[in-house]
């Protein structure tokens, strides 16, 4: 009976620490959404998070963007000509980054540089102590830290997810036009006659500001229960690339269902 006590134990414990883990997370959500008239007063703490999480990200998304659209290029011209259909490589580029790797690519590059290094300056500021100081200095950790971070994030990642589709368009466009010689009017005609501005471009802005939502709210919690050690934090930081990456493919499929 014992063996078997221990084993519906075993089975729950990762069912009940999901649980508990979703509830921390919605309740930070609920505090950061009381607070977030409050770093508004103060432009230049959201200006800094921007800078940090847009900004210095703009050389990995604009790089990753251009190789992605190349093998777009490339992958589409191989299979297109096995229909008669090379003419289409514009729309089948320009609609794969608008609608999906376009914003799932980003938030998930986000994650793995922004989203790790979020996670371990809070941790940091936990193992320090210093959180706990600014709690007895009556300045909450909440306002001065993870409103602006959760505010730079929400703003980085859609501008960040139009210039990856746009240096994607501009990767396939090289394959395509300047190493295949397509024709130039063909590859930008077709494209603008298969893109709707609601339909791909907007929905895809639409799944880029909520992928940041849910990446940028996993960094700052992960920070907030990482233990105070340097494996603790490690750990976290790994924690917030991995749950961020799995949220991002399950919110990808569950709003691709609602909107297309």
């Amino acid at each position: 009976m014992q063996k078997l006590i221990n084993f519906l134990a075993a089975l729950g414990n990762p069912f009940v620490g999901f649980i508990l883990h979703l509830g921390g997370i919605f309740n930070l959500f609920l505090e950061i959404m009381l607070s977030l008239a409050y770093p508004f007063k103060k432009p230049t703490l959201i200006i800094k998070e921007i800078y940090f999480s847009g900004v210095r990200s703009l050389v990995i998304i604009a790089i990753s963007g251009w190789f992605v659209g190349m093998v777009l290029g490339l992958q589409g011209y191989n299979t297109l000509q096995r229909f008669g259909s090379v003419s289409m490589i514009g729309s089948l580029v320009a609609l794969s980054l608008l609608r999906e790797l376009g914003p799932v690519l980003t938030a998930i590059l986000f994650a793995s540089r922004a989203g790790s290094g979020i996670t371990a300056e809070i941790g940091l500021m936990k193992a320090t102590e210093q959180l706990d100081a600014m709690s007895v200095m009556a300045v909450s950790p909440i306002k001065r830290i993870v409103v602006p971070k959760f505010i730079g994030g929400i703003i980085s990642v859609p501008i960040l997810a139009c210039l990856f589709n746009t240096a994607g368009i501009f990767g396939g466009y090289f394959v395509s036009v300047v190493l295949l010689k397509l024709d130039n009017g063909t590859f930008w005609s077709q494209m603008s006659d298969s893109v709707s501005l609601h339909e791909d471009v907007i929905n895809g802005i639409i799944k880029s500001f909520i992928f940041g939502i849910a990446v940028t709210l996993i960094a700052v919690y992960q920070g907030f229960i990482a233990k105070p050690t340097a494996d603790g934090v490690s750990s976290a930081t790994t924690r917030t690339v991995v749950g961020s990456a799995l949220v991002v493919l399950a919110l990808d499929f569950i709003l691709t269902a609602l909107m297309f």
